[in-house]
């Protein structure tokens, strides 16, 4: 039977626990543990696909095509599991589930309450993870802030979890904030007062794990231990990293975090430490010195941060874990670039990505991305609009084709480059974004087939748009070599340029299974061209 940690926060949002979670998965994952991990999201949408990113951050696709939180792209990194749409429940789901089965007639008359009805779907579901994936541990990161409305039905599904499985399957872990004041004064009523609104919940923490500017001295862990119900030894600090999330895995470590949660749950392990050895190896090669490369980064100003982390962190990836080289990313806002000479922004840079983007604005920003990037060969990696962009701009630039566009922002066109699928001949009416994993040939004798050594790939979707292959032969007369095409309906999945160092661009997403030990090959291959490698 699986145990369960969960994972809670309070104070204020954005805390970390997400990452937190996933550090601890990855503690686990040490001792030789099989794990599964859970987001519990308390938004009342079925999913992360139609809330804007500006809003959400990244939304981040699994293997089986369901559009999640973030979060889960931390789990994914931090950890070895495959992630799918059982490993994020929203209430949105939670909710849609109940009302099916009253419709249904499931319930046999009864009036549909949230206790019992709302609070069991949701630990049927936590539940299930646990029987599916027969998991040893399974971390459960409860999202929102305690004492939110939005969280009630969580904690209370919680709570009566804790109570039936009991308290030798069930840790729960505190993430809460001890701010420092003007002085350099560390305040521990915050964290108290979090704590109270979790018990009245119903739910006493086994461990606190204190978000924290600086280190947390003896004195207060005291008196956190001693107003917050806990063990001294259960007071734990989540301090500020100094140059990579992924030093937190050490971090927790060092503080013993991970100890102390095989010790409640009482786990008999066969090694009496966890693993660290790849987080220990990536932060040496994070800390030694290495050449550097600079990598623009353009989009529009407000979805450059969280709307591109798993981007961000793919690049990272690559750049410690394949070169030892040290990654500075120059964030560009593509709408800057749309009038006057934009060449300025781009000294000193060893190569550009421009990941996907949303909306027609900085669109023009965006095509003198890729022209410069391809007058000046400098390595380029297109992803998603990216990879769109390319022929785009081909058709606009060497052919003359002034309208040349996609249907997502000009109906009119006369030269549709970019299109549904249902506007263009040889394919049904679908209308549905492909979302999750694909299978993709890739031909020999391409810069795509050197990087990935092999003709077959499968990798993450999510689109609508596609190119229109009527314009093929034309743009392949120009040196826009297509390299890469899906096995089912023969879609264009990837272009490149011909008598150019490195630009390619790809309709997939390479950057939703990037891991910090193991680097997308697509990634590892750009920065070495951007390397000169």
């Amino acid at each position: 039977m699986s145990k369960y940690i969960l994972v809670t926060s309070g104070v204020c949002s954005s805390l970390g626990k997400g990452v937190a979670s996933a550090t601890i998965g990855s503690l686990m994952e040490g001792y030789g543990l099989k794990i599964s991990m859970i987001k519990c999201d308390p938004y009342i949408n079925m999913d992360a696909g139609n809330i804007s990113p500006f809003q959400h951050g990244e939304v981040y696709v699994t293997e089986d095509g369901a559009e999640t939180d973030l979060d889960l792209g931390n789990f994914s990194r931090f950890t070895s599991i495959n992630i799918t749409n059982d490993n994020c429940i929203t209430i949105g789901k939670v909710y849609d589930q109940v009302i099916k089965n009253e419709r249904a007639g499931r319930y046999n008359g009864r009036t549909v309450q949230v206790i019992p009805h709302i609070t069991d779907e949701i630990k049927r579901r936590i539940l299930a993870i646990g029987a599916k994936t027969s998991a040893d541990v399974v971390i459960v990161e409860i999202g929102g802030t305690v004492g939110d409305i939005e969280s009630i039905p969580f904690l209370e599904s919680a709570r009566q979890l804790i109570r039936e499985l009991g308290k030798n399957d069930v840790c729960t872990v505190h993430l809460s904030l001890i701010p420092v004041i003007t002085g350099g004064e560390l305040k521990s009523k915050p964290t108290q007062h979090s704590v109270k609104q979790l018990q009245e919940a119903g739910i006493q923490p086994d461990i606190l794990l204190c978000r924290c500017e600086k280190e947390i001295e003896a004195d207060m862990r005291k008196k956190l231990a001693l107003f917050c119900n806990v063990s001294q030894d259960a007071v734990f600090a989540s301090s500020n990293i100094e140059k990579s999330i992924y030093e937190l895995p050490v971090l927790f470590h060092k503080e013993g975090l991970d100890k102390k949660i095989i010790s409640k749950l009482a786990i008999k392990t066969e090694v009496p430490n966890s693993n660290i050895r790849q987080w220990t190896t990536f932060l040496n090669k994070l800390n030694e010195d290495g050449p550097k490369v600079t990598i623009a980064m353009v989009g529009k100003k407000d979805y450059l941060d969280e709307c591109n982390k798993s981007v961000r962190e793919s690049l990272i990836h690559a750049a410690i874990t394949s070169y030892g080289a040290k990654l500075e990313i120059r964030k560009i806002d593509a709408e800057t670039l749309e009038s006057g000479d934009s060449t300025a922004q781009f000294q000193g840079v060893d190569g550009i990505v421009i990941p996907g983007n949303y909306e027609q604005r900085g669109f023009l920003g965006l095509l003198a991305t890729v022209r410069y990037a391809r007058e000046n060969n400098i390595p380029y990696l297109g992803i998603d609009l990216g990879m769109q962009l390319m022929a785009i701009e081909t058709a606009r630039t060497m052919l003359g084709w002034e309208d040349a566009d996609s249907t997502e922002f000009i109906q009119s066109s006369a030269h549709a480059i970019i299109s549904l699928p249902e506007e263009q001949a040889g394919f049904s009416a679908s209308g549905l974004m492909q979302l999750g994993a694909q299978t993709v040939k890739v031909n020999k004798g391409t810069k795509l087939h050197e990087a990935y050594k092999k003709t077959t790939i499968v990798e993450r979707h999510r689109n609508k748009y596609i190119f229109d292959k009527k314009y093929a032969a034309a743009l392949e007369e120009k040196g826009l070599v297509i390299s890469a095409f899906s096995e089912l309906e023969k879609r264009t999945e990837a272009f490149e340029w011909a008598n150019h160092k490195w630009g390619i661009g790809v309709q997939y997403h390479p950057e939703f299974v990037s891991r910090p030990a193991k680097p997308h090959p697509l990634f590892a291959a750009f920065i070495g061209a951007a390397l000169n490698k």
